[in-house]
């Protein structure tokens, strides 16, 4: 007599293996990423000429190379596969004064590219969103016979000043200027001078938006400035101002004629 499988049993073993698979590897990985983060006192293979309190560069790191002249403030946020590189390939000697610097509070989002082949500066709390690039170095194409990549590139440093928020997939190119407090809206493709608290989008970035001292922002903001959350409120009192203006938010309830 043969006994019935119970297919139920064997799906709900094989459920709970996975689960525990999962959970594990889950673990794993998170020991990984908080084990093999590179800060000031756990550096990894990296020989930074400086990297300050309470930075982190996030595992897995992009390309690094010539970190002994790659200066990272303090407080730092580096995400994970960001390319950070001084000199056009590893191991050269680059001289006494360091090629990259980033300053205090910077914060540079996941995937983008930092290329320094001569001096580029990243001013204080400075935001990159993800996928940025930045780089010195511009391919040459004067010889219409040699093939573009292999003429000699042109180089032309980079500063970036504090403050400033490069949006999502934006290029900045070699020469680059930007001033205090500088928008770049995501995608655009930044050469030149851009001036302090001046708003740039586009390919090639424009200025759109501008600070005048008597006038204010130029053309007007489209919408108020937030307000900021007031010093010692509580999350709980959060909570209960959203749901009262929740309330107050909703119709009110129509009265049906003889009901």
């Amino acid at each position: 007599m043969r006994v019935p499988i119970n297919q139920n049993v064997f799906s709900s073993l094989a459920a709970w293996r996975r689960r525990a698979v999962s959970r594990a590897l889950h673990r794993s990985a998170r020991w990984v990423r908080e084990a093999a983060a590179v800060t000031a006192e756990c550096p990894g293979p990296y020989r930074f000429r400086r990297i300050g309190t309470g930075t982190r560069l996030a595992y897995p790191q992009g390309t690094v190379f010539g970190d002994p002249w790659i200066e990272i403030g303090d407080y730092c946020i580096i995400a994970q596969d960001v390319t950070l590189t001084a000199g056009m390939m590893p191991d050269l000697d680059l001289g006494s004064e360091p090629i990259l610097t980033l300053g205090n509070g910077v914060v540079l989002g996941r995937g983008s590219h930092v290329i320094a082949d001569v001096r580029l500066t990243i001013g204080d709390d400075c935001f990159f969103g993800p996928g940025v690039y930045v780089t010195t170095t511009n391919h040459s194409y004067d010889d219409p016979e040699m093939p573009v990549g292999k003429q000699w590139p042109r180089t032309d440093p980079v500063a970036i000043g504090p403050g400033s928020w490069i949006g999502t997939g934006a290029v900045i190119l070699p020469g680059a200027r930007l001033g205090r407090n500088v928008v770049v809206a995501a995608g655009s493709v930044v050469r030149g001078e851009v001036p302090d608290h001046a708003v740039v989008a586009g390919a090639p970035a424009k200025v759109v938006r501008s600070w005048d001292p008597r006038e204010g922002w130029q053309p007007p903001l489209r919408t108020p400035a937030p307000v900021p959350i007031p010093e010692g409120v509580t999350p709980e009192q959060l909570r209960a101002l959203g749901e009262w203006e929740q309330g107050e938010a909703a119709p009110a309830p129509q009265r049906v004629p003889g009901g």
